[in-house]
């Protein structure tokens, strides 16, 4: 078994897109039409265009906004994302204007940073353990 896709609840799909691919650099891979405003809208790595995929959902389940405000509410990420060097990516994004609620901090093996993704959630970024 393996992970073939997962989500990220977001309040807008074409600015998710945006900042999904423009400033944080995943490609898109599926975007077909769901309904009437809705789209089946999933990006992936560049280095992995075949790996897990990542849904862009629609926000639009009234259990999602008590759900995210919550986790922002208590500084606790979505997701996390892999990144070669966290201080490195940190610089790169705040560059692009990008918020983050965390700078990078060291925890042992592992470096992290959090941020805003400007769709409703935090996303943590992390070094993979050596």
């Amino acid at each position: 078994m393996k992970i073939h896709l997962t989500s990220v609840f977001v309040d807008d799909q074409a600015k998710a897109l945006r900042f999904y691919t423009e400033i944080l650099g995943f490609v898109k891979k599926h975007d077909v039409p769901v309904g009437e405003k809705d789209r089946w809208l999933t990006v992936v790595s560049p280095d992995e265009p075949g790996g897990t995929e990542l849904l862009l959902e629609p926000a639009g389940h009234p259990a999602v906004k008590a759900y995210r405000d919550a986790l922002v509410g208590d500084g606790i990420p979505l997701a996390q994302f892999a990144v070669d060097d966290v201080r490195t990516e940190y610089e790169r994004l705040r560059a692009l204007g990008v918020r983050f609620v965390q700078e990078p901090l060291a925890m042992g093996a592992v470096t992290t940073a959090v941020f805003d993704d400007t769709c409703g959630n935090l996303i943590q970024i992390a070094t993979e353990p050596q």
